[in-house]
């Protein structure tokens, strides 16, 4: 197996406490994670160790050959959404950790962030203001920048909230070719649909509830009690 993330009894939280422990699970190369958990359940704070910006408490976190290659959709404030700068800009940026001390983009970092545009169906929006667009085609263009960030893996957090059903099925079927493209998928979500695109899931409260592959979740205690307790809270 192409081992690209390794936890082993890892700890997360701050200064007045953990948040959540005892995690174990590995991410290996295309495969589709998605991290099911309640608020403030350690999601967020294992998003932020993954990407390197928290230190874990105790236990390894190690990586294979991607070396920390990821590409994040991150969820998106109201402000952010009102931003003022062209699709085409936005996209670029996902080139910025490539450009080092360059205060501009090169030949081949604007070929990427088209061929980036191209794959995701957004060339025509180049031009077009990013704060003029519908939440749909802001998070294809979100997802085209995480793209010109490293083909390797991609980490989305929450990424079809405030969607309406078509954007989010369209999203969700985007994502999940990727997937299947070799890109590994790591995904937070409350959104029960999410799960049928996943291979394997992780679910996280104070300690670690359940990992592995879908169908066991789906066939396991933790899995079944999520499932009623999503289905009774949508009636």
């Amino acid at each position: 197996m192409n081992e690209q993330i390794t936890c082993k009894n890892v700890a997360l939280g701050y200064e007045d406490g953990i948040v959540t422990e005892g995690l174990n699970f590995t991410v290996s190369k295309g495969d589709y994670l998605c991290i099911l958990g309640e608020n403030g359940s350690g999601k967020s704070t294992l998003i932020k160790a993954l990407l390197g910006l928290r230190p874990q408490l105790s236990g390894d976190i190690t990586w294979g050959s991607s070396s920390k290659k990821i590409g994040y959709l991150p969820q998106q404030t109201p402000v952010q959404r009102d931003f003022p700068a062209s699709v085409r800009e936005i996209v670029q940026s996902g080139c910025l950790s490539k450009t080092g001390f360059r205060p501009f983009y090169s030949k081949e970092e604007k070929e990427r962030a088209m061929r980036c545009m191209k794959r995701l169906n957004i060339e025509d929006l180049a031009g077009r203001c990013y704060r003029e667009l519908s939440g749909g085609q802001q998070q294809r263009v979100l997802l085209a920048r995480a793209l010109c960030a490293t083909e390797e893996m991609l980490l989305l957090d929450e990424p079809v909230t405030g969607l309406d059903p078509r954007a989010q099925a369209d999203l969700y079927e985007l994502i999940a070719k990727l997937n299947k493209e070799g890109i590994t998928i790591i995904m937070v979500s409350h959104d029960v649909a999410a799960l049928s695109y996943a291979s394997h899931i992780l679910h996280i409260a104070k300690k670690q509830l359940f990992f592995g592959k879908k169908d066991d979740y789906l066939n396991s205690r933790t899995g079944k009690a999520f499932l009623e307790t999503e289905a009774s809270e949508n009636e």
